[in-house]
């Protein structure tokens, strides 16, 4: 099974969006199915085989996700995001204003799908593999 310390190993490859299909295919390799980020703190949850579960800590100050999504700006930002022109606080700080709570990366489907806080499907992305 991985452990936090691989997945942080491969995510210090990861200096922008640009780089997150390298990342997914470093996860594939660990045997991570998928996983949950948590816009407000950061906190990850990274899922396995036979339910296992590895948890993160939160990497920064909590953040306020707004109470209503706006898909329409979230994409603007997830677009400036993926061609490399924020890092990842920024990032994160962008899906919060636009009421992104959380996304989803399912390594099976090969999508990332984002949600409000009252766990809405906002957006679903096919990554590219």
């Amino acid at each position: 099974m991985f452990t936090i310390e691989q997945i942080k190993e491969a995510h210090a490859k990861v200096q922008s969006g640009a780089d997150f299909p390298n990342y997914i295919q470093d996860l594939i390799i660990l045997g991570v199915k998928g996983y949950d980020t948590f816009v407000n703190n950061g906190n990850v949850e990274y899922y396995g085989v036979n339910n296992y579960k590895v948890s993160t800590d939160e990497k920064y100050p909590e953040i306020q996700v707004a109470p209503v999504a706006n898909k329409e700006r979230f994409i603007e930002f997830l677009v400036m995001h993926q061609d490399g022109q924020t890092d990842y606080l920024t990032f994160c700080n962008h899906a919060a204003q636009s009421g992104i709570a959380k996304w989803r990366v399912d390594i099976i489907e090969m999508t990332c799908t984002y949600f409000d806080k009252a766990d809405n499907e906002i957006l679903i992305e096919k990554i590219p593999g």
